[in-house]
């Protein structure tokens, strides 16, 4: 029986093999551009039938349910109506600017995608310092919604950006703690040694208190950074009909449309791997026999499993709760999650230091 570690191995020692070695990288790094494109496609389509079947649910009501079984194929429609759609610039429009703020909040989605261990050994790049690099790529995204909101040259577009800047800054504190948390239990920065540090039990069960706090803040924080309701102050639509990325339409609207999904999915990927194992199968203590057919179940079904469970959890919150006032969001942020982060994560230092997490 092949593993995909073994399978991995022996492509690269063919490609080294049979190229240069610079040109076998050149090569590697093309297929898994590839990938993660091919990943963002599927993720695009899956993940927007899903919010609309959620909502449907929530609301009872069908949703799609048209085109192909279930409505399966609206998503595809949607896609090939968007590709078609001419893509419109405002005459007063900062050109360049405008045009590049939809690639560059994809590139930084992608990028998020390196140290993510998706299965066992299956990971593009693992870094020893992967929460660090996650925390600092991901408040590169910011940049391209400020970029799209001033160079669109309007009004309603520049105060979704600014807000949706505001927003993001503050609540990447309570992320960023939440994150610190685990850190602290694991001693280590590197998504590997995270995982398999859950091998006993997963940190939202073993971590005690802090752990559970830390979950909640997490979900909340990431929630309001992804612009997902209720702190969707960045495109709201009563205010500011679509926020910053007011005047785009074809492709480039899909970018935007489709980096919003992509986050939602590698910051729900961050929490599981963080908070619930990773790829890690669920075990319980000494319970040998239900263990042992745990770890039947693949690696990347345990992984995908609890990402989706955390997606549909914020696909939840978007249909139940109603959007807060621009006032109501700051103030949850630095008035009550940005303290409770701080004590959280003094009390999981001296757990930690006296080994009460073991």
């Amino acid at each position: 029986m092949y593993s995909l570690e073994g399978i991995t191995k022996s492509i690269q020692d063919w490609l080294f093999l049979k190229f240069d070695p610079t040109l076998a990288l050149a090569i590697e790094c093309v297929i898994v551009i590839l990938l993660a494109i091919s990943l963002f496609a599927i993720l695009g389509l899956v993940l927007v039938l899903m919010e609309r079947k959620v909502a449907a649910h929530i609301q009872i009501r069908l949703g799609p349910n048209r085109v192909g079984p279930g409505g399966m194929f609206q998503t595809v429609a949607d896609t090939l109506k968007l590709i078609m759609k001419e893509g419109l610039t405002p005459d007063n429009a900062d050109k360049f600017l405008f045009n590049l703020a939809p690639f560059v909040v994809m590139m930084v989605g992608m990028l998020l995608l390196a140290p993510i261990a998706f299965a066992k050994n299956f990971q593009i790049w693992d870094i020893n310092i992967g929460v660090l690099y996650i925390s600092s790529v991901s408040s590169l995204s910011v940049i391209g919604i400020l970029m799209a909101g001033w160079a669109s040259n309007n009004k309603y577009s520049l105060l979704g950006a600014m807000r949706s800047g505001a927003q993001i800054v503050s609540y990447e504190l309570s992320a960023g703690f939440a994150v610190l948390t685990i850190v602290v239990f694991t001693g280590s920065l590197q998504i590997s040694e995270i995982v398999a540090s859950q091998q006993t039990g997963w940190w939202l069960f073993k971590g005690h208190i802090p752990a559970l706090i830390s979950f909640v803040l997490y979900i909340i924080a990431v929630t309001a950074e992804t612009n997902r309701a209720p702190f969707d102050l960045a495109e709201a639509e009563s205010e500011l009909t679509a926020g910053f990325h007011t005047e785009y339409s074809g492709m480039r609207f899909a970018l935007f449309f489709l980096a919003e999904y992509i986050n939602i999915f590698i910051v729900c990927a961050i929490g599981a791997t963080l908070f619930l194992g990773g790829w890690m199968p669920l075990h319980i203590g000494q319970w040998e026999s239900f263990n042992h057919i745990m770890d039947y179940i693949p690696s990347s079904v345990w992984f995908m499993g609890k990402t989706f469970f955390l997606i549909f959890l914020i696909m939840w919150f978007r249909w139940t709760f109603p959007r807060l006032r621009v006032d109501q969001l700051l103030n949850l942020e630095w008035k009550y999650l940005l303290p409770i982060s701080l004590f959280n994560l003094l009390l999981a230092t001296v757990i930690a230091i006296f080994g009460w997490h073991f």
